[in-house]
C-alpha cells in the first residue's frame, strides 16, 4: 500500500489554476494550439451560419415559389444556395479534420512531456520517497492519470471552445438579425446552463461515492474470501456478510442516484431547449401572421434552428465542466510528483571523486528511516582502503542501513561520513556511485539480452570487457548464451544466473569499493562457490563490504564486525572472534548445527 495520499478537491476554486497549468503544457506548441482553436471555431460559426442561410432560402427562392411570385432566376438562385451548402459542408468537413488531427498531436505532446517528466523525476528522487509510494501508485500516474489530463485538455477541449464559440456566434447573428427574438432565445441560456450544471455536479458526486464504496467491496471481498478460514472458525460468517451487505446497498443507493441524475440530465436540457423554441414560435408567429409582418417566415425558420440548437453547447459546456472536476485529482497527483524534491541533493559547490581509494568513516552518525526511531545512533566505524569487511547480526540490527548510507541512497541524519576524509556531502553523488559496485540479494535484470544487461554497468564498454566481467563473476558457461534474451525481470534465467549477471555488471566498472548486499544468500551452494571463486582476485587489495546469510563465507575477510541495534558489540577476524566465544561464536556455531543437521537429514 503507498503511504502517500492522494489529495480530497472539494472546493470550487481549484478548477481555474488545474486549467491555468495545463494551458501551460499546451501553449508549448503555440503554432498547434492556435490551429486546434482556429479549426473549432471555423466549425463554430459554419454552424452558427447555416441557419442564416436557410432563412435566405426561404425568403428568397421557397416563399415566392409558394406564393406564385417567383421569377425566371428561381433555378439559378436554388443552384446559388446548392454551391454555398456545398462551401459550407466542405468548409466543415476541413474544420472537423483539423481539429481532430491538432486534438490528436496536442494530446501525444503533453502525454510525451508529462511521462518523461515524471520518469525523470522518479529516476531522481531518494530512496526514502519509494518507501511510501507502491509500485502500482506509481504506475497509476504514469499511465491512468497522465491518459485523464491529456484526454481533458485535448478532445475533451473541443467540447469547450466548440461550445463557448457556437453561443457566441449566435448570440451575435440572433442580435444581428432581430434583437427581439434573441432576447426571447438568449433569455433561457442561463437557466439551462445552471441547470446542466448543477446535475452534471450530482452526477458527478454519486458516481464518485459509487466508485469509491466499490473499492471498499473489492477490498472486503479480497480480505473476507482469503479470510474465510478464520471467519468460519469464530463463527463470524453472519457478521461479516451482514457488513458485506451493508456496503453492496451503500453502492446500489449511489449508483441508483447517479443512473437517476443521468437519466434526468439530458431530457431536461433539450426541454429547456423546446420551451425556448416554443417561446419563438408563438411570439414569431404572431410577428408574420401580422397584416403587415415584423418578420419573415425564413426569420422565423432562423430562429427556430437557433431556439433548438442552443441546448448542443450548453450540453458540451457542462460535460467539460463535469470531465475537468473528475480530473483535478488526476492532474494534482501529477503535478504533486513533479514538484516533489529529492531529500538527497548535491550542494551547488559540490566537487567531484576522481578517484577513490576506498577508506569509509562514520563519525558520530544518527539515523532513522521514521522520526523519533533510531537506527543508528552515535555509530562509529572506520574501515580501511582495501580492507574487506563482513557485517553480521540480527536482522534488523542496522547492517543493510550502514550499506544504505555508504551507497548515499539515504544520508545520515546527524553526524558525518567521510569517504577518504572527505565528507560525502561536499561532492557529487554520481561521481560516489561512478566508483562503487553493488550487489544485492535480489537481482533485477532489465529487458535486453545479457549482454545488454551487463553493459548497465559501464556502456561504453566493448565485448572484450564485458565477457572479461562475465568470466571473472563466475559465468563461464554462460558465454555462448551471451546475445540470449534475459526476458522481462530475466525470467528466462535460473536466479544464479541472474545473480552472475548482477556480479558481472558490477565487475565491469572495476569499483573502488565493492559492496555486497547478502548477494549469494538467494542462490544455490554450487553457484555461490562458483562466484566467490570468481570474484575472489577481483577483491584483493580492493575495499569491499560484505553483509552475508551463510557466515562460512565471510571467514577470509579482514575483519569481521557484529552489528546489534545499530550499534558495534564485536569485530576482529573470524579466528579472533572464534576465540572470544562471544556473540559471533554463538552465531556461527548455531548455523554450523543447523547445517549439520540438515546434511544429516538429507543423507
Amino acid at each position: 500500500m503507498s503511504q502517500l495520499k492522494d489529495k480530497q478537491f472539494k472546493t470550487k476554486g481549484e478548477l481555474f489554476p488545474f486549467m491555468k497549468r495545463m494551458l501551460g503544457y499546451c501553449f508549448k506548441y503555440p503554432k498547434i494550439m492556435y490551429s486546434f482553436i482556429a479549426c473549432v471555431l471555423v466549425v463554430a460559426a459554419v454552424e452558427a451560419i447555416y441557419p442564416v442561410v436557410w432563412k435566405n432560402l426561404i425568403d428568397n427562392a421557397i416563399m415566392p415559389i409558394l406564393s406564385g411570385t417567383a421569377g425566371a432566376d428561381t433555378k439559378e438562385i436554388l443552384i446559388k444556395y446548392f454551391i454555398i451548402f456545398l462551401l459550407l459542408g466542405f468548409i466543415l468537413a476541413g474544420g472537423v479534420f483539423g481539429f481532430i488531427n491538432f486534438a490528436g498531436r496536442i494530446m501525444e505532446n503533453i502525454m510525451f512531456d508529462l511521462r518523461q517528466k515524471m520518469f525523470r523525476k522518479l529516476q531522481e528522487l531518494s530512496f526514502s520517497y519509494y518507501d511510501k509510494a507502491a509500485t502500482g501508485w506509481l504506475i497509476s500516474r504514469i499511465s491512468l492519470d497522465a491518459v485523464k489530463v491529456t484526454e481533458l485538455i485535448s478532445w475533451t477541449m473541443i467540447e469547450l471552445i466548440w461550445g463557448i464559440g457556437m453561443i457566441t456566434f449566435c448570440v451575435i447573428v440572433m442580435f444581428i438579425l432581430h434583437w427581439k427574438l434573441a432576447l426571447v432565445v438568449t433569455i433561457s441560456l442561463p437557466f439551462l446552463a445552471f441547470i446542466s450544471i448543477k446535475i452534471r455536479m450530482l452526477i458527478l458526486r454519486f458516481s464518485r461515492e459509487a466508485r469509491k464504496t466499490n473499492s471498499e467491496i473489492t477490498a472486503s471481498f479480497n480480505e473476507h474470501i482469503n479470510g474465510v478460514e478464520v471467519n468460519k472458525s469464530l463463527g463470524q460468517e453472519e457478521r461479516v456478510s451482514e457488513m458485506f451487505s451493508e456496503l453492496s446497498e451503500k453502492m446500489r443507493l449511489s449508483s441508483y442516484k447517479s443512473a437517476y441524475y443521468s437519466a434526468m440530465y439530458t431530457p431536461l436540457v433539450i426541454f429547456g431547449g423546446s420551451v425556448s423554441a416554443a417561446f419563438v414560435i408563438y411570439y414569431g408567429g404572431i410577428m408574420t401572421l401580422g397584416i403587415q409582418p415584423d418578420i419573415s417566415v425564413g426569420m422565423l425558420a432562423a430562429f427556430f434552428g437557433f431556439a433548438t440548437s442552443m441546448f448542443e453547447p450548453i450540453l458540451d459546456i457542462s460535460r467539460f465542466y463535469s470531465q475537468a472536476q473528475n480530473s483535478i485529482s488526476a492532474g494534482e497527483r501529477i503535478f504533486s510528483l513533479l514538484e516533489t524534491e529529492p531529500v538527497i541533493k548535491d550542494k551547488d559547490n559540490a566537487s567531484l571523486f576522481y578517484n577513490i581509494l576506498g577508506e569509509i568513516e562514520f563519525k558520530n552518525v544518527s539515523f532513522s528511516y521514521v522520526e523519533g526511531i533510531d537506527v543508528l545512533k552515535n555509530f562509529n566505524l572506520k574501515i580501511n582502503a582495501g580492507e574487506s569487511v563482513a557485517l553480521v547480526g540480527e536482522t534488523g540490527g542496522g547492517k543493510s542501513t550502514i550499506i544504505n548510507l555508504i551507497c548515499r541512497f539515504y544520508e545520515p541524519t546527524n553526524g558525518n561520513l567521510l569517504i577518504d576524509g572527505i565528507d560525502y556531502k561536499e561532492m557529487t553523488t554520481q561521481s560516489l556511485r561512478q566508483h562503487l559496485g553493488i550487489v544485492l540479494q535480489t537481482p533485477h535484470l532489465f529487458s535486453g539480452t545479457i549482454h545488454e544487461n551487463i553493459k548497465v554497468g559501464k556502456p561504453e564498454a566493448g565485448d572484450e570487457e564485458i565477457l572479461q566481467a562475465l568470466i571473472t563473476s563466475g559465468g563461464e558457461e554462460m558465454i555462448d548464451r551471451i546475445h540470449e534474451h534475459a526476458g522481462e525481470a530475466g525470467e528466462n534465467l535460473s536466479l544464479g544466473e541472474k545473480q552472475i549477471i548482477s556480479f558481472a555488471r558490477a565487475v565491469i566498472k572495476d569499483p573502488s569499493i565493492f559492496i555486497m548486499d547478502e548477494a549469494t544468500s538467494s542462490v544455490d551452494t554450487l553457484t555461490e562457490q562458483k562466484i566467490q571463486k570468481g570474484i575472489e582476485g577481483l577483491l584483493k587489495g580492493r575495499t569491499s563490504i560484505i553483509i552475508a546469510h551463510r557466515l562460512s563465507t565471510i571467514r577470509n575477510c579482514d575483519r569481521i564486525i557484529v552489528i546489534s541495534n545499530g550499534s558495534v558489540i564485536e569485530q576482529g577476524n573470524h579466528f579472533e572472534l572464534m576465540r572470544a566465544k562471544g556473540h559471533y561464536f554463538n552465531l556461527y556455531t548455531r548455523q554450523l548445527r543447523k547445517e549439520r543437521e540438515v546434511r544429516s537429514r538429507e543423507s
